[in-house]
């Protein structure tokens, strides 16, 4: 039994350290939320114009993402299709894969399942918000969740370019919360470096504008992950009221079944 245990541990011990995010850098929590098609089509939008020139989803289909996202196969056709794809198609682009790698270093992975297995959407949302400037990248970019990415900052033009400071913070405890000064009731603050700022005028949109845009195509590309989540949920709820239903008649049947043994 101990060696189950620690087996066990080990096993889930990637897991752990998937949650806790790259090099130790926190997480940001995320709400997602599948049933809002309005925010998914948004996501959707986000994600054939700034990833899909690279990233793949070729388990995942145009009319699928057309049907789910309440999109109808003209405007799907019509701006989130390029070129000759056809909307029953796969979700494949035409990149060349040696000149990625030698652009990259690496092929740009296939993103359907990103959401699945890379440490969920917490990871996903804090990763498209955590780029800086570090001239020593050969795209400019470093990434507090992935240190020495291999990616540009694709989202540059609607964040702003991002720079690493040293501010004022409120002190946090191990469980995260603030550190309270007993005596005036005021947050500790301490210095810290390797905050990140954006810098003023260098972007689109507002840091919280900014946040629900990535909010939205998180949720995009959790809902790629699982297209049939909703789904199965909504089913989830018939089949355990099915199961309490049906537990009464076996029940019923079983002191049938035993009253005359006992």
């Amino acid at each position: 039994m101990k060696k189950q245990l620690i087996a066990f541990l080990m096993a889930l011990m990637p897991t752990l350290a998937l949650a806790s995010g790259g090099a130790g850098y926190p997480l940001d929590h995320v709400d997602i939320d599948l049933k809002d098609k309005a925010g998914l089509q948004n996501g959707a939008k986000l994600f054939m114009n700034y990833c899909f020139g690279c990233h793949e989803a070729k388990f995942a289909r145009y009319g699928r993402v057309s049907d789910d996202l309440d999109i109808s196969p003209a405007l799907m056709t019509d701006n989130l299709l390029f070129a000759d794809q056809k909307i029953g198609k796969l979700m494949t682009n035409p990149m060349d894969k040696k000149q990625a790698k030698a652009w990259f270093g690496a092929v740009p992975p296939d993103l359907t399942l990103v959401a699945r297995a890379k440490g969920g959407p917490e990871w996903l949302y804090t990763y498209l918000r955590t780029f800086y400037k570090d001239e020593s990248r050969p795209w400019g970019v470093n990434n507090k969740v992935f240190p020495l990415v291999g990616m540009p900052h694709v989202l540059a033009e609607l964040q702003g370019e991002q720079i690493e400071t040293c501010a004022q913070r409120p002190k946090l405890d191990d469980s995260h919360k603030e550190v309270i000064d007993p005596l005036t009731g005021n947050p500790i603050t301490e210095e810290k470096c390797g905050v990140l700022e954006v810098v003023p005028g260098t972007g689109k949109l507002s840091a919280e504008e900014y946040d629900a845009e990535m909010r939205d195509l998180v949720a995009f590309l959790v809902y790629m992950g699982e297209p049939a989540a909703v789904e199965r949920e909504r089913l989830g709820v018939y089949v355990l009221l099915f199961l309490v239903f049906f537990f009464v008649f076996a029940y019923l049947l079983k002191r049938e079944y035993w009253k005359d043994i006992h």
